[in-house]
């Protein structure tokens, strides 16, 4: 990995309750899948991931992402239901 790979990755990590975290998007492009395909993935084998690896925003969580992160994509959209 590159000084400009870093740069990109590091760019897509933000911080919540205290965590460094990655959007599940953002993760998805990084392995070079579709988001429903990391979703999928992770809900059918919940044991291979570590308890600290998934969690859902509530709503505030959500609507101060989208209000100060000028990067998500306009196809950005939340799912209630988590993963």
């Amino acid at each position: 990995m590159n000084k400009e790979d870093s740069i990109l990755i590091a760019k897509k990590i933000h911080e919540i309750r205290s965590r460094k975290v990655m959007l599940d998007f953002d993760l998805a492009e990084l392995y070079g899948i579709k988001t429903k395909g990391l979703r999928q993935a992770v809900k059918r084998n919940e044991e291979r991931f570590p308890d600290d690896f998934v969690f859902v925003l509530d709503s505030d969580e959500l609507n101060e992402l989208v209000t100060s992160c000028d990067q998500l994509p306009s196809t950005f959209k939340h799912n209630p239901y988590g993963i």
